[in-house]
């Protein structure tokens, strides 16, 4: 999980049962591409608020395992966290491999 997602999105996850690996707690500060390498090389989905994820992915062709990407109006932890649960909810089974946009307004998943 990268540092702009949060503790609180990390917590929730955890206590779903998932491992969870963070930016904030083991490299903070990392670079995008040190992140996305590092989420490759251990087989994880990425939870990310940065944008920047998707021009490595699409424009320069970055391998990556999943990427779900917050676009949220409201950045608070509890909105997040609701964001993260109905995303979980609705399509967690098509987070591996897939670049997933979640909006308030609704879910985009591309290949």
């Amino acid at each position: 999980m990268d540092e702009s997602t949060g503790r609180s999105v990390a917590a929730y996850l955890r206590r779903e049962g998932h491992d969870v690996h963070t930016v904030t707690e083991s490299q903070p500060g990392a670079a995008d591409k040190a992140v996305l390498e590092q989420a490759v090389s251990e087989d994880r989905i990425l939870i990310t608020n940065d944008k920047d994820f998707g021009e490595l992915v699409y424009r320069r062709r970055w391998e990556h395992r999943g990427i779900l990407l917050l676009r949220l109006r409201d950045e608070r932890s509890s909105n997040k966290v609701r964001m993260v649960k109905v995303v979980m909810t609705q399509v967690g089974d098509r987070l591996r491999d897939h670049y997933v946009v979640a909006t308030e307004a609704g879910i985009r998943i591309r290949e």
